[in-house]
Parts: structure tokens; sequence; C-alpha cells
């Protein structure tokens, strides 16, 4: 089969994480895969981009920005050169564009927001008219189908289907070198985009009473600077507590599961998911894991060294950071929640809607 996924941006996000992992996956498996987009790869995507292209997956992305008639042409180029006999959209804008292409190919939308899209009335109007161009709409959680029912209405096909990691990446006994003597012993570690939502802020307010109990402890803060203004204030906030000795705050790292197996805390106070690709790789790693105590984390509060707290009270969030420092790393089994799982749902999609032999338009 001849699959093309289509993401909004190639940059070092979660959507994107999971598209290279289905990509590879799926190209292994003896499929032929390709990936593109509405824009321009990100310069923090070039280690993915590498991984893809030596796992034989081919990258179509366009080398300017283009306007909508700009993106809407790029799109039909790629379909009409790869030919695909199914085409994966992952995110709204990308699902909205490549639905108004004269082809016939069968086309999934995947929803991965963590936040109700169709609150722009634009894109309520919009998903309204275009629903069913889609033969699949994928939630990767129940609320993303929950909000959908509820904006938007009935689709035949609506289904959930949990993102999933590759837990062998992650495992303790995977073979990769012990952690650099260098890192901090004590390190607490939150991983993700520079946004209020994912509230490193709190993190912050919280480390400051760890540290009042654990001087020895740091903490590092990883990710894309997408506000520039919630960034420079995380600068701010850490000079002002006077922690710069004890804080990192850098860019994007693709050296994830290094990092995890450096550090003795992962913590993610994010005001909202949908259902996280760094809390997945988190608890495959076996750290110990302190989050916000939301509904898409909701289904990890049973697992060994989890622990679900209200992250915006610095005082509940500072103490569960500092117990978590002493915790063990656990043995997590993520049945449901790996790569090969959620690969082998995504294609059984694809062969629903897919007749043997088919040429796309």
């Amino acid at each position: 089969m001849r699959i093309l996924q289509l993401v909004y941006a190639p940059r070092l996000s979660g959507a994107e994480v999971l598209v290279k992992g289905l990509a590879i996956y799926h190209q292994r498996a003896g499929h032929e895969v390709c990936i593109t987009s509405l824009l321009p790869e990100q310069d923090d995507f070039a280690d993915i981009h590498a991984e893809l292209q030596a796992a034989g997956v081919t990258c179509l992305f366009p080398s300017m920005h283009h306007g909508k008639l700009g993106k809407l042409l790029h799109l039909y180029r790629v379909v009409r050169q790869f030919r695909p006999d199914f085409i994966v959209a992952h995110a709204t804008l990308a699902a909205l564009y490549v639905r108004l292409l004269p082809v016939h190919t069968p086309i999934a939308w995947v929803m991965h927001s963590g936040v109700n899209d169709f609150e722009n009335g634009a894109l309520k109007r919009a998903e309204r008219l275009l629903s069913r161009r889609a033969r699949a709409i994928i939630g990767v959680s129940q609320q993303n189908i929950d909000d959908y029912l509820r904006e938007i209405g009935e689709h035949p096909a609506m289904v959930v289907i949990p993102n999933g990691v590759d837990a062998s990446l992650f495992a303790a006994d995977n073979g990769t070198s012990a952690p650099d003597a260098a890192v901090p012993a004590k390190q607490i570690v939150q991983l993700g985009r520079y946004i209020e939502g994912k509230r490193q802020l709190d993190t912050i307010r919280a480390f400051e009473r760890v540290v009042q109990s654990e001087p020895e402890a740091s903490l590092l803060l990883c990710g894309v600077v997408e506000e520039i203004p919630y960034h420079e204030a995380v600068l701010s906030l850490v000079h002002q507590l006077g922690l710069d000795s004890r804080v990192t705050v850098c860019g994007p790292r693709s050296d994830v599961a290094a990092i995890l197996r450096a550090s003795r805390v992962f913590a993610m106070p994010s005001r909202f998911e949908a259902q996280s690709i760094g809390f997945l790789e988190a608890l495959a790693s076996g750290i110990p894991v302190v989050a916000n105590r939301i509904p898409s984390f909701g289904f990890a509060s049973g697992f060994a060294g989890v622990n679900l707290v209200d992250t915006t009270d610095p005082e509940v969030y500072g103490r569960a950071l500092l117990r978590a420092l002493d915790m063990p790393r656990a043995n997590r089994q993520l049945a449901g929640y790996t790569l090969h799982d959620t690969a082998d749902r995504y294609m059984t999609i694809a062969r629903q809607f897919v007749r043997p032999l088919r040429v796309s338009a």
C-alpha cells in the first residue's frame, strides 16, 4: 500500500514524532510511505528527517512558505507524484486543505489537539462543509471524538486510536551507554514547547521549594520556543528566584531517550493534552513521573512511580517532585500504547477503505 502522511509543519513536536514512528514502521512492513506538509521543514526536524531517509521514507516538503492557493498546489503535486492509496492528515488545518483537493484517494483525519479547535467559528463552518470528505475521523483521545460529536455531529467512521511509542528505545537495558557523569545526579526534566499550556512557570515555582530541601537538585527545561514572550517569562522567573545555577533552559533536543535515562524525575504540568507522546516516552523509560491531574493522564494513575497532583499549587507540586527524587525507576508495561499497537490500528483503518490495486487520481 502507498500511504501519504500529511502534517502541518515538519518540526520536533508530538504529532510529528508519532508520524515518524508510523512511517518507519509501515515502510519496514513493506509499504511505500511518503510524508509531506503545508509548511517548510524547521531546523529542529533535521535528525528526524535523517531517520526517515535512512528508513527509505520519501519526504516531500515545500521549500518555501506558500499562501493558501500555493499550499493547495503543493499538496496536489505531491498527490500526483506519489499516487497514494491512502492519505492520513494530522491536525486540523492539514486535514482541511487536503480535503479541498479534487482527488478520490481515501482520507483519514487524525485529531491531535488538546483543546477544542472548533471554538473557532471559521474552522467549525469549514469542517461541517468538508466532514464527509474524510472517510474516517480518528481521535488520539476520547475527548477529541466528544468535541467532534458536540460541535460537528455524527460521522460514519469515528474511532479513538491512542498514540504509541517504541518502548524499546526508552528501556534502561537497550544497550545504550550509561548517563554522562557530567549530568547532575538529581536532575528533574520537563520536555515540551514553550507555550503557556505547558506550564514551565509552574515547574520553576515548585522547583524553588525543592531546592530548599534538596540543594543538589537541578532542573532541565527543553523544548521548541513557540511563544517568545512565554519563553522570556521563563528565563525571567529563573533569574528572579535566583535559580540560574540550578535551572538550565534550552531549546529542542532530539536525544529524548538519553535525557530520560540521565534524569531522576520527569515533570509534566500541562494545562491540557490530548494524548502526549512525551508523557508516553517517560512512562516507557521507567522514570518517576509527576504530572498534572488532568483527564488525559488519568490512564497512568495506576502505574508505579506515577503521581498526578495539582501542579498549579507550588507547595503540592514541589513536595511531589521532592519525593520522586528518591523513588526507583519502574518497569511499566504499556499494552495498547506501543508503536506496534498504534501502527496496526492505523493499518486496519486503511485496509477498510483501500480497494486492492487502487491507484490514486
